[in-house]
């Protein structure tokens, strides 16, 4: 099956060019404001439509720093420093999901200690919207032709541009439905069967750490990185403790809301 042939540009403006990839993100951060809004009208937080406009911007901030910068030290320092100026071509891909995690964290420790916050409560919100942007981002990556799939003879396999011209598993589709649909429905029962903070936002690590480690075993390694130990490859060897703690973190809150 031959790649789709999509236009990463859908418009142009003179000298302006608008990607799909780019377009995912802007619709992941208008989505992160309505479910957060909801969120907020749910369990009556004090907080206005510019405070959670307020808390989307902290949260667009780290995940696109934190996205960045972690893509850029754990999966291609080396070429980086070889060509500085690419440090800010994001338009072209080269985003960590592990980096963006870290740095809404840190975007929404800072915005809780500001506001005088639950910082877990915070999270939590996190944990609901994460999906929505995992989904889209990888369909952006589908899109780019990007973070394709190991060589396959299953049916539905594609021969990707830039690639050796061997069909591929469309790993990309493989991650928007795991990290993003399932992990949505999952993350979204949960808020609404308990009220335990960081009990969604743990449910979140932990299912984005086990289906990463599954689908990662269908996605083509990084050239630069290969396999380690000649079992896991990167993704995996940040998405196994992803998934163990995030797992061990939901057992814990859960039991001592139980004890007390």
């Amino acid at each position: 099956m031959r790649f789709p042939q999509i236009d990463p540009v859908f418009l142009s403006i003179g000298p302006l060019h608008f990607r799909w990839y780019g377009l995912m993100y802007v619709l992941a951060f208008i989505a992160t404001y309505f479910i957060i809004r909801s969120e907020v009208k749910r369990k009556k937080l004090p907080l206005t439509t510019d405070d959670v406009a307020d808390l989307v911007f902290y949260g667009a901030m780290g995940v696109v720093l934190g996205g960045r910068l972690g893509y850029i030290l754990f999966y291609n320092l080396g070429f980086y420093l070889a060509n500085p100026l690419k440090l800010f071509a994001v338009w072209e891909g080269g985003m960590s999901f592990h980096g963006g995690f870290i740095g809404v964290l840190l975007a929404f420790m800072l915005y809780a200690r500001r506001k005088k916050l639950s910082f877990m409560g915070l999270v939590d919100m996190a944990g609901l919207c994460a999906p929505v942007g995992l989904g889209l981002g990888r369909i952006g990556n589908f899109i780019n032709g990007e973070l394709y799939g190991r060589p396959t003879d299953v049916a539905w396999g594609m021969i990707f541009p830039g690639s050796d011209g061997l069909p591929r598993h469309p790993s990309q589709i493989y991650e928007a439905f795991l990290e993003g649909l399932v992990l949505f429905v999952i993350v979204r029962f949960v808020s609404r069967k308990t009220e335990v903070n960081g009990v969604v936002a743990c449910t979140a690590i932990a299912g984005y750490g086990l289906f990463r480690f599954i689908v990662e075993y269908f996605r083509q390694p990084d050239a630069q990185l290969g396999i380690f130990f000649g079992l896991f490859s990167m993704g995996q060897m940040l998405s196994l403790p992803m998934f163990l703690l995030g797992s061990f973190m939901v057992f814990l809150l859960l039991r001592k809301k139980e004890n007390s």
